[in-house]
């Protein structure tokens, strides 16, 4: 197989013994399982949503690339039992029957991540931005107490 264009008008033969063939030989092609476009793209905007997360002294810092969403697209929320959720949705862009589609690697459909928060998270104090389609979520830390410590002394 070639990438070798024919000098004699458009595509050579399909044959396999043709070493100047254009055609890529699919070896998956006669498998009777096959998965919807749709299906891979929307998996695929799922399992690539990664987001790191930081602790400094003062906060626990969670970032995440979210290239082209909006921040209306993203929700952030705590639940009860200290839970950080961040979940959105990206649209598949709209074809045209006349569109020809030569490859498609954005992803697009929803995503969902968890996070359970420590025990010094000041849930009520969560800040949320987004900033050239990067999430940032600044939790908190609640100011750990020092045990006070008493000296005893020691008779005998």
């Amino acid at each position: 197989m070639s990438l070798i264009p024919s000098f004699f008008g458009g595509r050579r033969s399909s044959s396999v013994f043709d070493p100047f063939s254009l055609d890529v030989w699919d070896p998956f092609k006669d498998f009777a399982v096959h998965f919807p476009s749709e299906f891979s793209r929307e998996n695929s905007a799922f399992v690539n949503t990664r987001i790191d997360w930081k602790e400094t002294p003062e906060a626990h810092e969670f970032k995440a690339d979210l290239p082209g969403l909006k921040k209306e697209e993203v929700k952030v929320e705590v639940e009860d039992d200290r839970v950080l959720q961040i979940s959105g949705e990206r649209k598949v862009e709209k074809e045209d029957k006349n569109d020809t589609w030569h490859r498609v690697e954005r992803s697009s459909g929803s995503f969902l991540r968890r996070f359970r928060l420590p025990e010094n998270a000041k849930l009520d104090q969560i800040k949320a931005s987004m900033d050239n389609g990067v999430l940032t979520v600044t939790v908190p830390k609640a100011e750990v107490k020092k045990p006070d410590v008493k000296a005893i002394e020691i008779s005998g």
